[in-house]
Formats: C-alpha cells, sequence, structure tokens
C-alpha cells in the first residue's frame, strides 16, 4: 500500500456544537426538559467522538479510527453506492456495501470528505434528482 495515498480528515465540531446548544435552548423554553436533556446529551456525545473518532482513506479503504485504533475498514471494493445528505449542516454521510447500508454523521471536513469519495468511489456517488 502506497502510504502517500492515504489521507486522514480533519474533525470538524460545529455539528456536535450546533446539537448541544439546540438542546440548550430547549431546556430553557417551556417545553418537556427532558427533550432538552436528550439533544443536549446526543451533542456532547457527538462532541467527544469529533475529538476520539477519525477517518482515513486509502487507496483501497474508508477506515475508521478510535484514539489511533483501526475499528472498522470498508473496502471500496464492496461499495454498491454513497451520497451526503444535508451537506450545509455538515451533515449524514451514506454509504451502501453489499453486506449493508450504513450512516454516519460527518464530523469532519466535509470539502475534503466529499473530494475524498469522488476521487475514490465518485462513479457510486446517487446524484440529486
Amino acid at each position: 500500500m502506497d502510504k502517500s495515498e492515504e489521507i486522514v480528515l480533519n474533525p470538524m465540531h460545529r455539528l456536535p456544537i450546533l446539537i448541544a446548544l439546540l438542546g440548550i435552548v430547549i431546556l430553557l423554553a417551556p417545553i418537556a426538559n427532558f427533550i432538552g436533556i436528550g439533544i443536549s446529551t446526543f451533542g456532547l456525545f457527538l462532541l467527544i467522538q469529533s475529538f476520539t473518532l477519525k477517518i482515513k482513506f486509502t487507496s483501497e479503504d474508508f477506515v475508521v479510527l478510535q484514539l489511533g485504533k483501526e475499528i472498522r475498514r470498508f473496502p471500496f471494493k464492496n461499495w454498491i453506492s454513497w451520497r451526503i445528505f444535508f451537506p450545509q449542516l455538515p451533515g449524514i454521510l451514506y454509504f451502501r456495501e453489499t453486506a449493508s447500508p450504513h450512516l454516519l454523521p460527518v464530523l469532519f471536513d466535509i470539502d475534503t470528505l466529499k473530494n475524498q469519495l469522488k476521487k475514490r468511489v465518485g462513479s457510486l456517488e446517487i446524484k440529486k434528482e
């Protein structure tokens, strides 16, 4: 494997912070507190994930790392399709392998993610209609 082909994405903390702030706003509103607590807790969970998880692209795989240790590898040869939903938020990455579909919150630099996906599996992108 050519190490020069490996790209590690930079984390983006915008989505988790927005979700946590939304939960705090809901806590301050006259709505049931458990909703605000749940949303804030989810935002905090995503914020922690944005600091511990990394995504690495190799020439043949999409790799998920947690605290520097590989936890999952998705070979591109098994991919059927992919799409990024709500890229402005920064969104959710959907991709389908031969075995199962996957949804991942985009906690990384969205532009680099899109560029790397287009470079490695661009022909599999599900286009907007």
